[in-house]
């Protein structure tokens, strides 16, 4: 599924045909349209030229130009071609006369003969073709960029967000850009387990975790994809037997916001008492228990009961295994 980094090396290769003019759009597919037409898509975009693109988290944004001949035709109005990659989408140019692959569903010719292809297997997201005001509104939704949001403010989106931190990166609401890989990698690196409440991130480990996250970026962008290099757990997570990059322990899996997540239960304990405690029995995203403690200095909520003496109280008391208590 394309990331982040994915996206900006898709925005490297659109912004090397930006200034160039659309000679002609074909649309082999209007599945991957949004809210227009094939032919309304083709004709609105005809004659326009590319600007220099710019990327929002997972969001393409190429603003279309008009030049001296459009004002003549009396075609008017900014128009912004706005782009999503879903789980199978990616980006291309090719040379004029290089035969077409069975998914490249909408092909923009430039007026040298040269092609940006639009290439996408599943269809789950696509092209859209908008004015400025609903580029803004439709990126206005999002959080801040992965890439560009400062440290504070990345501590504030976890400390305001319910839910576990690893549901809280890859919601796109609260941080843009972040998918699966890039979530469990940044976790890993920072040692936060993935099922930690957002709410619990230390100021430390959110730290860490915003430095890491920096770092990884930085890589991952510039080789325009997540990289699965061996000192990386995206390099470890598919291996028949995943293991730990860093101390060799057995990787563990299980499903946060429905997702695949893996984790190192040796170096991303649950934060509480050492344990990896992070998914409930068989890797399904259970409820763990908490105990909570007093503050230092502060009396008890409620007083300790009286011990009775009465025969029920005398009976031994059936406890639920550890795992289910607070279920």
């Amino acid at each position: 599924m394309p990331e982040l980094p994915d996206v900006e090396g898709f925005r490297r290769t659109l912004d090397g045909v930006a200034g160039r003019r659309i000679a002609r759009v074909d649309v082999a597919d209007a599945g991957v349209l949004r809210g227009i037409t094939a032919r309304a898509f083709a004709r609105r975009l005809k004659g326009r030229r590319l600007g220099h693109p710019y990327r929002h988290g997972k969001w393409l944004v190429a603003p279309t130009a008009q030049d001296g001949r459009d004002r003549e035709a009396g075609v008017g109005g900014v128009r912004v071609v706005m782009l999503h990659f879903g789980m199978t989408g990616g980006l291309l140019t090719c040379p004029a006369g290089r035969e077409r692959h069975p998914h490249d569903r909408v092909v923009l010719v430039m007026e040298d003969g040269s092609e940006l292809r639009y290439r996408d297997q599943r269809k789950l997201q696509g092209i859209r073709l908008v004015d400025e005001e609903t580029a803004e509104r439709t990126l206005a939704r999002l959080g801040p960029d992965a890439m560009s949001v400062g440290e504070d403010e990345f501590e504030d989106v976890l400390a305001g967000r319910r839910g576990r931190v690893k549901a809280v990166l890859i919601d796109q609401s609260a941080v843009a850009g972040l998918g699966n890989l890039l979530a469990d990698e940044i976790l890993w690196r920072a040692r936060v387990n993935p099922a930690r409440p957002a709410r619990e991130v230390t100021a430390r480990e959110g730290h860490r975790m915003h430095g890491e996250m920096r770092r990884v970026l930085r890589s991952a962008a510039r080789a325009g994809r997540v990289p699965d290099r061996p000192g990386w757990l995206t390099g470890h997570r598919d291996r028949p037997e995943p293991d730990c990059p860093r101390c060799g322990t057995a990787l563990r899996g299980g499903r946060i916001a429905g997702r695949h997540t893996m984790w190192c239960p040796h170096c991303q304990p649950d934060g509480k008492d050492g344990r990896d405690g992070a998914l409930g029995p068989g890797g399904k995203d259970g409820r763990q228990p908490r105990r909570l403690l007093t503050p230092p200095g502060r009396p008890p909520a409620h007083p300790p009961r009286t011990p009775t003496t009465t025969a029920a109280a005398s009976r031994p008391r059936r406890t639920r295994p550890r795992w289910s208590r607070g279920r």
